[in-house]
């Protein structure tokens, strides 16, 4: 076989991203699945197992019976993997060859590849306490802002439901996508009624709930970060989040106003510990269950964070292997998905169309709970 090299054009954006490969390698054999499978001419997957309907977001009995996709206990583990450049766009196109993916440590074989893109399945859990969102505040029109505007972003299959949250987490509409059902919703955002702020709790219970919803799903978090007394502890959180399988998206609020105050010397040190906390706590959710964090100081910034969310929850790389270590332990094992030079085992190296390096994200859930066998 030849020592080759290859170039692979990526056009996404207006701009070509060119990734440079040395491989020993023979020809590609036509039909190969090595590569993104094909659209239609509307841009859908070629594919007719599109996600199904996803369950009822309520109690497991009130699910509807010809809807839901359950996880089954199969020896395959799928990992939903997006690649993002410096601007969060997803880049298109990288070969399967060019993914390794690494549990504890240990190459693992990926069985099956593929590219495609779906109706999202969101459910936002927005802060709405009287600490913060009060009637007519700053904060209580940013949370709106934010709230509705990627709202207005959803493509018509894409399924939402509204989770609110104070003391207590409530279900303002469930899994739909009546549009006029999610609108009247959000109609019941307009006075808080607690000024406590328990996020742990609310965020525990609805990754927990979305945890048997197959397909493309996420949380979009609209919140300060701040929590007052939730029952469970920030360790405890962090352990149920990154094995629900529900990546976290979140909106740090109030980070222009946090500046503003604190230059004129009217935020103590205790409250600035408070938010530097808190931003600290939403990267973690986000960046432990594959998801990102986003802090807008202006409102100018939400059409390309919320396009930065589309990007990677519609557009991912679906990879799928059958774990090396077969012992049913229910332990949790670790997940790395890298990409590189299939021929040296070094990181792949991506350039622009001017041939100067580009960093690259690659966004995937960081783990699962092995099976646990039956006694």
């Amino acid at each position: 076989m030849k020592k080759l090299s290859i170039a692979l054009f990526l056009t996404f954006a207006g701009t070509f991203v060119s990734l440079h490969l040395s491989a020993q390698q023979g020809p590609n054999k036509e039909g190969s699945d090595t590569v993104a499978k094909p659209r239609k001419k509307d841009g859908r997957p070629a594919e007719a197992d599109l996600p199904k309907i996803p369950s009822k977001f309520g109690r497991k009995e009130d699910r509807l019976p010809e809807g839901p996709s359950f996880k089954s206990d199969v020896t395959a583990v799928t990992v939903d993997v997006s690649v993002l450049d410096k601007n969060g766009r997803f880049i298109p196109n990288i070969p399967r060859g060019n993914f390794r993916i690494l549990e504890d440590n240990v190459p693992q074989t990926v069985t099956t590849f593929g590219l495609g893109e779906a109706p999202m399945t969101v459910c936002m859990v927005i802060e709405f306490s009287n600490r913060y969102q009060s009637y007519y505040t700053e904060s209580w029109y940013q949370t709106l802002t934010a709230a509705y505007g990627f709202i207005e972003t959803l493509k018509p299959d894409d399924f939402v439901a509204i989770v609110a949250y104070d003391m207590r987490s409530e279900t303002l509409s469930d899994f739909t996508t009546n549009r006029a059902q999610t609108q009247e919703a959000m109609q019941r955002l307009r006075i808080a009624a607690f000024s406590e702020s328990n996020l742990f709790d609310a965020l525990t219970d609805t990754a927990d709930r979305m945890s048997e919803i197959e397909g493309r799903k996420a949380i979009v978090l609209i919140s300060s970060g701040i929590d007052t007394f939730s029952k469970l502890t920030f360790d405890k959180t962090r352990k149920i989040i990154q094995t629900s399988g529900v990546p976290i998206y979140s909106l740090g609020l109030m980070q222009a106003l946090r500046e503003y105050y604190d230059a004129r010397g009217a935020m103590g040190s205790i409250a600035r510990l408070d938010f530097l906390q808190a931003d600290n706590q939403l990267r973690t959710f986000s960046k432990e269950s594959g998801g990102q964090a986003f802090f807008p100081r202006f409102y100018g910034e939400f059409p390309s964070i919320f396009r930065a969310i589309h990007d990677a929850l519609r557009n991912q790389y679906s990879l799928a292997y059958s774990p090396s270590n077969t012992v049913k332990d229910g332990k949790y094992r670790r997940i790395k998905v890298e990409l590189v030079n299939p021929a040296t085992g070094e990181p792949l190296r991506v350039v622009d169309e001017k041939g100067k390096p580009m960093k690259y994200t690659v966004v995937a859930k960081p783990g699962y709970n092995a099976a646990r066998a039956v006694e």
